[in-house]
């Protein structure tokens, strides 16, 4: 099993975070731009990773009361991760992105899912910004 994770400060209070990374609506906004998630009956979603042209059945659980989302492949156990939201006091947040890769298959490599996560957070954070800005008009 190979693990990596990253974490990122956002000036929002961690609630207008949280919502913003669990409205499965919206996640195509921060995820990496490979991968996109049709929710069907929660928790049941489809992952369509362009990379590889694949449809993966997968699971999103989000659980507000500890603002933490949780995903992973449904019938293979290839991967799973989590978001988790804290905090810091300030009106800030730090948000951190874990991913376990069971399958040695699944694993990209160090520097694509390190990019990846990188990439993931800022865009979460463009976002947040963008909705903590039109909140306070």
């Amino acid at each position: 099993m190979t693990e990596y994770e990253r974490s990122r400060t956002m000036p929002a209070q961690p609630e207008h975070v949280f919502d913003q990374a669990a409205d499965v609506g919206r996640l195509d906004t921060w995820l990496p731009d490979a991968l996109h998630v049709e929710a069907g009956e929660l928790p049941a979603v489809t992952v369509h990773e362009d990379r590889a042209d694949e449809d993966t059945a997968a699971v999103l659980r989000a659980r507000p009361e500890q603002m933490r989302l949780e995903w992973g492949t449904r019938e293979h156990g290839g991967y799973a991760g989590w978001l988790q939201v804290a905090g810091v006091g300030g009106g800030t947040s730090e948000v951190t992105l874990h991913l376990s890769f069971f399958d040695a298959g699944h694993d990209p490599g160090e520097g694509a899912v390190v990019d990846a996560l990188d990439t993931s957070l800022r865009r979460l954070e463009e976002q947040v910004r963008q909705r903590v800005g039109h909140t306070a008009d």
